[in-house]
């Protein structure tokens, strides 16, 4: 198993709109999340000290092949139609790594 944490802006004008999209989450989207072998997913929200609101998310990754399964998710129409209401919302980091959309954060701590 492996953890992941990233980050991502929220446009203030779309707070609303993205919480009430994660309020009530597709069954289909929750059910591929678990076939690509994803749990424990969660996503919080902060307004920082710059004045903008960020997404932190966190989430177990149990499969073998990380990009296989994440592929797999993007190919799925029912995602993709999730993701087209959830991308207009987000504003990524300029400086994150080619190829993400949310950031990713290297763990520097955890205790079970």
């Amino acid at each position: 198993m492996k953890r992941y944490g990233t980050v991502i802006g929220v446009k203030e004008e779309k707070l609303a709109e993205y919480k009430a999209l994660h309020a009530a989450v597709w069954p289909e989207v929750l059910r591929m999340i678990t076939a690509c072998h994803i749990r424990n997913y969660s996503i919080y929200l902060r307004k920082m000290p710059d004045g903008k609101h960020y997404l932190f998310s966190y989430f177990e990754y149990t499969g073998t092949d990380f990009a296989a399964d994440g592929a797999r998710m993007a190919a799925d129409p029912v995602t993709q139609k999730w993701w087209s209401f959830c991308m207009p919302c987000q504003e990524p980091l300029p400086d994150r790594a080619q190829g993400e959309w949310w950031a990713g954060m290297d763990e520097v701590f955890h205790c079970e």
